[in-house]
């Protein structure tokens, strides 16, 4: 299983702290090209590997951590993303008409023809996010929401391996409305650090 980061902003760099803790390999990418961020992935860890966007999305698994507004250019960067699971860790204010009513995930799901899409990772600020997720006798909780139960069940395992603990919220509209922003309001799970103890 390969994995890759698009975007490389302060979520990106959260992701990639916590690949790099796990000695997991990532590719991390963004429009730019590779040189002008590999001493940033460098310092995050040798694990942490700058590609073209091109290259990137050839991974079986990749986070959106780009800002909402431009995960329409990444979209095109494939004709088909048949066969590769989308962790969608994007947030964005807009107003519902600009979704057509719909949650911001369903709208990248449309995007990204074939794909098959997770909302995660997405709730915690990325200071948080970049931090050791054991803590407090157990460890933090990241939500998992999809209209694909069976895409769900590797994202959790991933996250488990990074040392998160996955709580799945179920479909778009229901549960993962939860980490979802509507119409310029945040979901009440958005900014909620929340841990699950060790049995």
């Amino acid at each position: 299983m390969s994995y890759a980061i698009i975007g490389f902003g302060k979520i990106g760099h959260a992701l990639a702290k916590a690949f790099a803790r796990n000695g997991i390999e990532v590719s991390v990418a963004t429009t730019r090209e590779p040189a002008s961020f590999a001493s940033d992935a460098a310092v995050v860890g040798p694990t942490i590997i700058p590609k073209t966007l091109a290259e990137a999305v050839t991974a079986d698994t990749i986070f959106l951590a780009v800002r909402f507004e431009s995960h329409p250019e990444v979209a095109k960067v494939l004709p088909n993303w048949k066969g590769k699971t989308l962790i969608d860790a994007m947030n964005t204010l807009a107003p519902l008409e600009e979704l057509d009513g719909l949650p911001s995930s369903a709208v990248v799901a449309k995007a990204f023809t074939g794909a098959s899409l997770v909302k995660g990772f997405n709730h915690l600020a990325a200071a948080v996010l970049a931090q050791d997720p054991a803590v407090h006798g157990g460890r933090r909780v990241v939500f998992l929401a999809s209209d694909d139960g069976g895409a769900v069940v590797p994202v959790a395992a991933l996250a488990e391996r990074l040392g998160f603990a996955p709580v799945n919220l179920g479909a778009l509209a229901e549960g993962g409305a939860l980490v979802h922003a509507r119409d310029g309001i945040w979901g009440p799970l958005i900014f909620q650090d929340l841990f699950k103890k060790e049995s």
